[in-house]
Order: C-alpha cells, then sequence, then structure tokens
C-alpha cells in the first residue's frame, strides 16, 4: 500500500520516554573533592560555562542585582578552585543564581542536607503523594482494627 508506510524515525513507543527529572543537579562525577570550596567553585565555574552568556554578562547582571560592582575577575577567582581565599558569599551567590538561572546551584546546597530543589509546579502532586501514602496507611489502620474488632480482641 502506498502512503501507508509509517517512518519507524517518526514512530515513537512509549517504552522510550523517559520522565524528566524533578531535580537538576551538577554531575556527581564533576564534583568529587572532599573539600566544600571545591566542590563551591567547580559548581560555580559550570554554571557559569553552561549558562549560555559570557561571564562579562553575568558579572553586569550580578551587580545590576547586588546595586555593586562585580567584576569578571572576582568571578573567575569564585570559579577557580585554587583561589581559596576567594570563597563566594551567599548574597553574591544569590546574584549569581539569578544572573545564570541555574537551580543546579541551589541543589548543591540543599542535596547534602536531605533536601531537595524542585520547581513549585510540582508541589501540588508531592502533596497528593503524601496525601495518597497516608490514605494507605489508615486504610491498612482501619482493616486491622476492623479485624480485631470482629474477633472481639482489643486494639
Amino acid at each position: 500500500m502506498k502512503g501507508a508506510r509509517i517512518d519507524a524515525v517518526a514512530q515513537m513507543s512509549l517504552l522510550d520516554w523517559v520522565p524528566p527529572s524533578p531535580v537538576a543537579a551538577f554531575d556527581p562525577a564533576l564534583m568529587r573533592s572532599n573539600s566544600f570550596d571545591v566542590r563551591l567553585a567547580r559548581a560555580v565555574s559550570i554554571a557559569l560555562a553552561e549558562c549560555g552568556r559570557s561571564r562579562e554578562q553575568v558579572a553586569d547582571s550580578m551587580s545590576r542585582r547586588m546595586d555593586r560592582h562585580i567584576s569578571v575577575n572576582i568571578l573567575n577567582a569564585y570559579a577557580s578552585p585554587t583561589r581559596d581565599t576567594h570563597v563566594i558569599s551567599v548574597p553574591r551567590f544569590d546574584a549569581l543564581l539569578g544572573a545564570t538561572g541555574d537551580q543546579r546551584l541551589l541543589e548543591f546546597i540543599a542535596a547534602p542536607h536531605g533536601l531537595a530543589v524542585v520547581d513549585r509546579r510540582l508541589l501540588p502532586m508531592i502533596t497528593l503523594a503524601e496525601t495518597q501514602l497516608k490514605q494507605r496507611e489508615l486504610s491498612k489502620m482501619a482493616a486491622s482494627l476492623r479485624r480485631a474488632a470482629y474477633r472481639g480482641v482489643p486494639g
């Protein structure tokens, strides 16, 4: 049949689909170090390299956000693991996050504390999942109490 051929490239199997990760994180292989300062410098370096903006543009954006001059040289120092006397401060880290839009920077701080940074649009789904887990727990408890009640045994 002419025209009935389906192009294998255009046809996608549902089994080929992989859900996007709700958490954005730096590649752990790139973040290996015993020193927090070294890992932080690597995180800054990767965020700067992958944000799609020049370091001059990032420095300018940070300067405007902070209403004080941030130089490219200081950004380079923050991104260098060997410049251990130049660790980025929290306000400058916040400005860097705003300038790069890189969620992985927040995850870098949250993950070691057992927390995850997720997009706010996912919060209702997370709350729903937690509610469903609690609902199953309560259903099991109710079933156990029903069995005990029918046997005449105290809960």
